[in-house]
């Protein structure tokens, strides 16, 4: 039998390959025959995968695949970006010398893999130099929000195969960013970070406009007609 977190990698790439439709509803017991399991793990795996934003869960009514699309994607951006500015600006006031060296390394190792063609070990290489950052920046509550999305994003970058020409640009991020980290220069390793997070964020739109649409727009609510004034006494 498969194990939870195979499970729930299982229902996580089937959602973001096309497998699982956006917006269908899924119930437990047709997951758990679609995967061989008991229902079970796959409550366990879609409270995880709901966490992630990939599903939504309605009451009496079992789960529903989320729509991706650009307008959820921008609003996860947004978000690192925020959480990522303030960590790097605090972290280039706390480094140490020694965290210094290990940021050096974890670039050293991601380049190392992007050389390789190993991109699958790079994209953890970077996940784990940004975790450092943040405990670098003693903000343990931030990264858990970051953390929220990371199997989500991972996932993406995976189905759009992470370019080599894309690394480029990051390892030359990382370069200057490191730099400014190690010189203590927080206003520059902040306006580095925002520029990093937001290229990616370029990147990633363009990609899932092309691969699952554009965000439909909102429709426009009707005014309600103004309630007549109440007729008093004075």
């Amino acid at each position: 039998m498969a194990r939870f977190p195979d499970i729930q990698q299982n229902i996580r790439d089937d959602i973001l390959g096309g497998a699982l439709a956006f917006g269908t509803r899924v119930t437990t017991a047709e997951l758990a025959q679609r995967y061989g399991v008991s229902q079970m793990p796959i409550r366990e795996a879609l409270r995880e995968l709901r966490g992630e934003g990939l599903v939504t869960m309605e009451p009496n009514r079992g789960a529903r695949v989320r729509s991706i699309d650009p307008d959820f994607i921008g609003n996860i951006f947004d978000i690192r970006n925020a959480l990522e500015v303030l960590l790097v600006r605090r972290a280039a006031q706390l480094r140490t010398p020694a965290q210094v060296e290990r940021m050096l390394a974890l670039e050293q190792a991601l380049e190392a893999h992007v050389q390789a063609q190993d991109y699958a070990a790079a994209l953890q290489d970077n996940r784990q130099l940004h975790q450092l950052i943040s405990e670098i920046a003693a903000n343990p509550d931030a990264q858990q929000l970051l953390d929220r999305h990371w199997q989500l994003l991972a996932g993406l970058w995976r189905e759009h195969q992470y370019s080599p020409e894309r690394y480029d640009g990051v390892i030359n991020d990382h370069r200057h960013l490191i730099q400014a980290i190690r010189d203590g220069d927080s206003e520059s390793a902040a306006v580095l970070m925002q520029a990093h997070v937001l290229k990616a964020k370029q990147v990633m739109l363009r990609l899932v406009e092309q691969r699952y649409g554009k965000a439909k727009p909102a429709r426009a609510r009707r005014a309600r007609a103004p309630k007549p004034a109440a007729v008093t006494g004075d």
